[in-house]
């Protein structure tokens, strides 16, 4: 693969440039959507909220790479507290419902701000 044919999309985070990373890579016609966490806006929501804003946020990035959420093949969900994790299946049902993509859960011990309490990294392929 030449380097044109990658494309990095960003979202407008601060931590993209602070931490040297994209939002999103575009491969050919395979989309890497890097971890995925709810802004600030959603410091006192619960799990599925969280999981609702992401979920929103990485259907944008989708759509910049001018892809669909049926192109989406697999998500790597991490909570940290896995007692959310009926909540955040929950959103994630709503989102892909017959889409079904792999997907793997884990717990995880902290992520960088305190209140957040669910990650989504997101692999597409069109």
């Amino acid at each position: 693969m030449k380097n044109t044919d990658k494309v990095t999309i960003s979202s407008g985070g601060a931590f993209e440039s602070v931490f040297g990373y994209s939002r999103a890579v575009k491969a050919g016609n395979h989309l890497h959507i890097s971890g995925t966490c709810a802004s600030p806006d959603y410091e006192h929501n619960d799990a599925y909220q969280q999981t609702v804003a992401i979920l929103k946020t990485i259907s944008e990035v989708v759509a910049k790479a001018e892809m669909q959420m049926s192109d989406v093949v697999r998500t790597v969900v991490y909570v940290r507290d896995i007692n959310d994790a009926q909540l955040v299946a929950k959103a994630h049902l709503e989102t892909f419902g017959d889409i079904r993509p792999a997907s793997t859960l884990v717990q995880v011990d902290s992520m960088l701000r305190t209140w957040q309490r669910v990650e989504i990294e997101t692999y597409a392929i069109s």
